[in-house]
């Protein structure tokens, strides 16, 4: 069967391309740039690539005639303040461009919402939902509460709260239910409706056998990793005091920890299981969602993370056509180390850089620079990286972006996520010339006006210790 995967860089599209291959599927991807797939399998010739931004029609190539189903796992909560908005029109486009197409299935996977009064976010679901019902193709929707597993946000958010904070002041929503549910057993429901003829037009709660309070998940977290955290609850904390919570503790941007604030008034639990009754599965508890979580981020096995998704709040879509490194307007400084020991233990130490390694030299400037991005509505540097040791275009490395990770020509490209005056770049290269061995460090700044020039000069001197002192560290590690 041919299927189609709109969202397939995204952290559910990850992990079911290598599903979908092993059943081997052909699997057509709908991507915004090719150079951000990175698929590893074995089964790479079963594997299409067409491109769109599903936001402008116009971008979109056309969809093969043959599609027999669509995974459509596009989400827009985090990168806009209107995301309602653009999920709409997205699912819009999508809609358009399938009807054209011979698909039988449209597959979605939203989020419960069976309260009266529900929050901006799963009415934007919900609408979605509604668009998508549009289709020729039968629609089966799968609705689910928290989604649990190595890199998934909701994750994430759980381990900085808990790990960070021994004693948290919390906000009323602690007290809300929901019924998470581990990432293996959405992919199991994901795959078990797929072109079952039984789940056509209808519509499916998910979620795992434990309905608990946001209080309980964090003290079972805490429970798993031997951790003593005690919390008190603040009934006067407001929605917007407990956004910038969330945003200061954690690493997500302030309008996603906006939207899930505003979601966390609602209960997210299952009131239908038929589900069972069309696919037949027993999910593992919240507990063992979070060993398996653990087993993954011990193995450095992380297969997806929701930070390397790209967040149009602060980068284009077409960032990943700035690999080459503008020459005019620009300002420099270069830094040349020769070296003699093996370039691949050099090269291996750049592609290390980052998150628990650091920046190898006065790592706590590096801290305090994601700090004041913090404090100004930016990324700030607690993402930290999917993979210790892995590279690939399109990751989140602390407040940069992969643009260029090529091991054979020994060459990374940063580009930076974070709040500036002008445009940053950060690239490494390993030459080698007849006997020689240099490693080559170049911080490109592209100011804009007065206040970027500005910003270089004030920056400069720390430039100099830094950028000299981490070339340095980074050839004799």
């Amino acid at each position: 069967m041919k299927i189609l995967i709109a969202g397939a860089n995204g952290y559910i599209g990850t992990r079911i391309i290598p599903m979908l291959l092993k059943k081997r599927h052909d699997v057509v991807c709908l991507v915004r740039d090719k150079r951000r797939f990175h698929e590893t399998t074995d089964h790479l010739d079963h594997v299409s690539l067409i491109t769109g931004d599903l936001l402008l029609s116009e971008t979109i190539e056309q969809f093969p005639e043959d599609i027999d189903a669509a995974y459509y796992l596009v989400h827009s909560m985090a990168q806009h303040h209107n995301f309602a908005e653009l999920e709409a029109n997205s699912a819009t486009n999508f809609v358009q461009a399938l009807n054209k197409t011979k698909c039988r299935q449209v597959i979605y996977l939203g989020g419960i919402s069976n309260d009266d009064h529900l929050s901006r976010h799963l009415l934007s679901r919900r609408n979605v939902e509604t668009v998508l019902g549009d289709c020729r193709a039968a629609l089966t929707v799968l609705r689910a509460s928290i989604i649990i597993g190595s890199g998934s946000a909701s994750f994430e958010i759980i381990r900085d709260l808990t790990e960070k904070l021994p004693l948290m002041t919390v906000p009323r929503w602690v007290n809300t239910r929901c019924q998470p549910i581990a990432i293996r057993d959405v992919l199991a429901y994901l795959e078990g409706i797929l072109l079952n003829e039984k789940s056509f037009n209808r519509t499916f709660d998910i979620g795992g056998p434990d309905i608990l309070t946001f209080r309980q998940m964090m003290l079972t977290y805490a429970s798993v990793r031997n951790l003593k955290r005690y919390i008190v609850t603040l009934p006067f904390l407001s929605p917007k005091i407990s956004s910038y919570w969330l945003y200061f503790v954690t690493s997500i941007s302030y309008s996603l920890a906006q939207s899930l604030v505003d979601s966390m008034k609602n209960e997210t639990i299952c009131r239908d299981n038929s589900i069972n009754d069309v696919v037949p599965h027993t999910c593992v508890t919240y507990r063992e969602a979070l060993e398996l979580a653990f087993v993954q981020i011990e193995q450095n096995s992380i297969a997806s993370s929701w930070k390397d998704a790209l967040n149009k709040g602060y980068l284009k879509p077409g960032f990943m056509d700035q690999f080459k490194v503008p020459q005019n307007g620009t300002l420099e400084y270069k830094v040349k180390v020769p070296f003699v020991r093996d370039s691949r233990e050099v090269l291996n130490n750049v592609w290390s850089i980052g998150d628990k390694r650091g920046w190898y030299y006065w790592n706590w400037i590096w801290n305090l620079r994601g700090f004041l991005d913090k404090m100004v509505g930016g990324v700030g540097s607690r993402r930290g990286r999917t993979s210790v040791n892995n590279i690939s275009p399109g990751d989140a490395i602390d407040f940069w972006r992969v643009l260029l990770a090529d091991k054979v020509s020994k060459r990374l490209l940063l580009y930076a996520e974070m709040k500036l005056p002008g445009e940053a770049w950060l690239e490494f290269k390993i030459i080698e010339h007849r006997n020689e061995k240099f490693l080559s460090q170049i911080a490109t700044f592209r100011p804009k006006g007065l206040w970027g020039r500005l910003y270089w000069a004030l920056m400069f001197p720390f430039h100099i210790f830094i950028f000299n002192g981490m070339a340095k560290r980074i050839t004799e590690y």
